[in-house]
Order: C-alpha cells, then structure tokens, then sequence
C-alpha cells in the first residue's frame, strides 16, 4: 500500500493505492472514516488508476463532502471515539436487540461491540451477534434496521426470500430504509 496524492478541482486529496493480484478491475472505495483507497490489478500504471480518478472525480467530491458532515459525530482517526463510545453502543445495542427479539424470540449466544471500517454488523454461525459502534450515531430507523438484520440470521444464515420476509417482519419498509443507508454512502446492506 502506498500513500499518493491527486489534485481534484483545486484540492489535494490523499489516498492509498493498494495493488492487487486477484483483482480483475480498478476499485475506488470511500470509508465513512474518510479512507480513500484505490485497488488496482497488477500491471495497471500510476497514470491509469490518475484517469481512473479523474472519472470518478464527481462523484468522489460529492462523497468526501458527505462524509465532512459527519466528523466528530461518527468518525474518530485515532481510536479513541470507540473507546469513549463502546460501553454507550453496548447498551443501546443490548437494548435494541432485546426489544425486537421479543418478536422473534432467537436465541443468541453474546452480543459484541466492534470499531469496523466496512461493516455494520455480523451474526456467526455460533450465534454471536457483532456490531459496529457507529450504530449509535445512526437515524434510529437505521439502526433498528441493523439489529434486526443481524438478528433474523439467527433463523436464516442466509439472505433467501424467508430471510426477507423475516426481516420484514419488524421492518415492512426495509427495502426502503436499505436503500436509504446504502446512499447514505455509511453501509455495506
């Protein structure tokens, strides 16, 4: 990985170039702590991934001055908000999934909190529910999204139409509030 830096519309913005064997194509990625890394297939020149960038000049600006709007609310660069955070997001967590898994009734083995870069949450198949910090700083509708995610895996380690319909359960407009934290540009769902 190499730290490089691109002028775009009078800005010098700073990124990693990670070069990769397995991949097949270039890849911009924006993280909601402000990373901005470029994945590039071996043999793909300093000057083509430049292009690359400059393509994707529009929407990359639009994103990094998303992701402006939350500094010091969600993001942290050294650590220490997670720190200041994780017993908080314990409780809101624990909280969340006890209340709608009054609808489900799942059974689960721990509930984890977790300072992740790419994902909200995750459910193990030993039943351990993982979940990102930044869950806290979410609109509510979001967050109650996540949780009942991750808990609907506990009868569907899967993403099959009876998981949906799991989902949709608790959260009939899903499709809507997936869509939504997925423009959001904060989540992987």
């Amino acid at each position: 990985m190499i730290k490089q830096t691109i002028k775009i519309k009078d800005k010098d913005i700073e990124y990693t170039l990670k070069t990769s064997q397995r991949a097949r194509r270039m890849r911009l990625a924006i993280y909601c702590d402000g990373d901005f890394i470029v994945t590039r297939p071996r043999g793909f020149s300093d000057g083509m991934v430049e292009r690359f960038i400059v393509q994707k000049s529009n929407w990359l600006v639009k994103k990094l001055e998303h992701f402006k709007k939350f500094k010091g609310r969600i993001l942290g660069d050294d650590g220490s908000r997670y720190v200041t955070h994780k017993k908080e997001a314990a409780v809101f967590i624990k909280n969340k999934v006890e209340e709608i898994n009054k609808i489900y009734k799942f059974k689960y083995n721990r509930i984890s909190i977790k300072n992740q870069k790419t994902c909200w949450g995750s459910c193990s198949r030993k039943n351990n529910l993982n979940f990102n910090y930044k869950i806290l700083f979410l609109p509510e509708k979001m967050a109650d999204y996540i949780v009942t995610h991750e808990l609907c895996h506990l009868g569907e380690l899967n993403h099959s139409r009876r998981f949906w319909n799991l989902v949709a359960q608790t959260i009939p407009d899903y499709l809507e509030v997936r869509k939504e934290l997925k423009s959001s540009g904060l989540g992987l769902y």
